[in-house]
């Protein structure tokens, strides 16, 4: 039986040592920077898929398989000075590439660290309702066409200067980003996936 040197062993246990992290790393998405402005959801990791449940429910579309529960987020370690938070959902491979708004939000409290599962699925207190591309505020779950692929959902959350009261509800994504110029302070953000096979 041949022998392993040291200087061998050492080289696979750091071999195996990064496969580890590698695995790690793809199964629990990105992996968090100490310190940094993050944006979570205990349904899912960064770039894995979302929940069923989270996706759209519009009977009249057949592309919307799911029951519109919002999925819970979490954040935390927002800059100094936030007042407030904005909250913007996209789906940029949507509508040919020309993206889908699924939810436009602003005015969150800086006090407050997120919602739970099914919170934002209707208005809340909590937020100001924007105006996302079907016309409504609260949170619309994916709604992605058969055999097209996974859409990234992304998810940004902005950490802002502005009064929760700052800005009248139903701006559009173009209307709000205007109004957070100069306003915005860093950003955090999370990407879900979700697609079908037919």
């Amino acid at each position: 039986m041949k022998s392993i040197t040291a200087s061998s062993a050492l080289r696979l246990a750091t071999v195996a040592l990064a496969l580890s992290a590698a695995a790690c790393a793809t199964r629990s998405g990105t992996p968090d920077m100490p310190g940094a402005f993050t944006l979570t959801s205990s349904a899912f990791a960064d770039g894995t898929l979302m929940p069923v449940k989270a996706a759209g429910n519009n009977k009249a579309n057949p592309n919307c398989i799911g029951e519109n529960v919002s999925p819970p987020l979490a954040w935390s370690n927002a800059p100094a000075g936030t007042r407030s938070f904005a909250l913007i959902m996209i789906d940029p491979e949507g509508r040919g590439g020309l993206a889908v708004d699924h939810w436009i939000a602003y005015g969150i409290p800086a006090t407050l660290t997120g919602f739970a599962e099914g919170e934002t699925s209707q208005l809340s207190n909590k937020y100001v309702g924007g105006k996302g591309t079907a016309g409504v505020g609260h949170y619309m779950g994916p709604c992605t066409p058969a055999m097209n692929g996974y859409h990234h959902y992304t998810f940004t959350l902005i950490a802002t200067d502005l009064d929760p009261a700052a800005l009248p509800p139903g701006l559009n994504r173009t209307q709000l980003l205007e109004q957070l110029n100069g306003h915005a302070k860093s950003a955090a953000g999370l990407v879900g996936l979700f697609g079908r096979a037919q």
